[in-house]
């Protein structure tokens, strides 16, 4: 995304609970799922949304240490 910079704290920590809950919810999908093309694109957002959270996660301790 690229766009942590202009985010205002707030909306950093806001995001990374909607990343957390995101993630959380594709987790429980994954155990109900069923066959492997659903489990490896529930795997594949996993690991998306996991990607978002560490960079904004590692804006907001960039700026906490300013």
């Amino acid at each position: 995304m690229g766009d942590e910079s202009s985010l205002s704290l707030t909306e950093l920590n806001d995001r990374i609970a909607i990343l957390r809950d995101n993630i959380r919810q594709l987790i429980e999908q994954a155990a109900g799922a069923s066959g492997e093309q659903s489990e490896a694109r529930i795997a594949d957002r996993i690991s998306q949304q996991n990607a978002e959270l560490e960079r904004l996660t590692n804006e907001r301790e960039a700026r906490l240490k300013k």
